[in-house]
């Protein structure tokens, strides 16, 4: 399965906390192991399910230095260094390529609304700094701005803009720019998957894919085998386990309750204004990940 600078079976991960709400380091590396043995290939570091608004700087980056510590060679790591401030963005993408990243998530600036000649000329700033390949992150319901059409077009031109992460769910917009250029997509929302990879998509940034990464691999490599059956039998599959983590609540929250379920973490606590999950959210939780048949690591 030929892959990429980022991978092709990729988890935005959590970042695990103790109960006190400290990043819990062991979590950390733990995880990484389980992703590793799960079919991956590559992992997002802060980014929107890592819980990356309440995460220190240094938080951050010292979560990519833990992650690439523990991973070495066997996954791309991809730092999530996006910010509505373009000279912050700058700054932590250089400083998450000195602590090892691979490549860099740039998300559109979210609160600001530029339009779309400022958000050109925000990602093209951070990319002429960087010395990375990076992915845009395409997420509009967070954000507020898209990447439009052009803009992505526009910004393939740059040699260091190689991928983008779909999660703004216009599969129309998303083959327009597969036709018109050379960018790797991702299927940013697990609910889309299978139609991301059917239309061309390189890969997946999951968050699902916590617990069901060997699926995610082998729905890859079926959609590459021309295998439409097989992929759409996984598909049908993940769907209880898909909606308990990312309809019940939040992806975040939900996807380490799902960890904790498996034994891979010890703690499922996020970070205000998270709150874990009610009793009834993880009952949603089990029975969900036993219907798609998502048993204990």
């Amino acid at each position: 399965m030929t892959t990429s600078p980022f991978g092709r079976v990729i988890t935005a991960m959590v970042t695990p906390m103790t109960p006190d709400g400290a990043v819990d380091t062991k979590g950390v590396t733990d995880l990484v192991e389980h992703l590793v043995a799960t079919g991956h290939d590559g992992v997002v570091v802060n980014g929107t399910t890592g819980e990356s608004p309440t995460l220190s700087s240094a938080e951050s980056i010292a979560m990519v230095e833990t992650v690439k510590e523990a991973a070495g060679d066997r996954l791309a790591v991809t730092a999530g260094v996006g910010s509505n401030n373009t000279a912050h963005a700058i700054e932590m993408s250089q400083a998450a390529t000195r602590a090892g990243a691979d490549a860099l998530l740039v998300v559109s600036p979210y609160y600001n609304k530029p339009t779309q000649a400022g958000l050109l000329a925000h990602t093209r700033a951070i990319a002429d700094a960087a010395q990375l390949p990076i992915m845009l992150y395409d997420i509009p319901g967070r954000t507020a701005t898209p990447f439009a059409v052009d803009t992505l077009i526009a910004l393939a031109d740059h040699e260091r803009i190689l991928a983008v992460k779909d999660a703004k769910g216009d599969l129309w917009a998303s083959s327009e720019v597969m036709a018109a250029t050379d960018l790797l997509w991702f299927s940013g929302a697990d609910e889309v998957n299978l139609a991301h990879l059917a239309q061309g998509a390189h890969g997946v940034v999951s968050v699902v894919g916590h617990v069901a990464g060997r699926e995610y691999r082998a729905m890859v490599e079926a959609v590459d085998a021309g295998d439409l059956a097989a992929a759409r039998a996984i598909h049908h599959r993940l769907i209880p386990v898909t909606n308990a983590i990312m309809s019940t609540s939040q992806g975040a929250i939900m996807a380490k309750a799902a960890l904790v379920e498996l034994g891979v973490i010890e703690h499922a606590s996020v970070r205000l204004p998270y709150v874990e999950g009610p009793d009834e959210h993880l009952d949603i939780l089990r029975k969900g990940l036993a219907a798609s048949g998502i048993g204990a690591a």
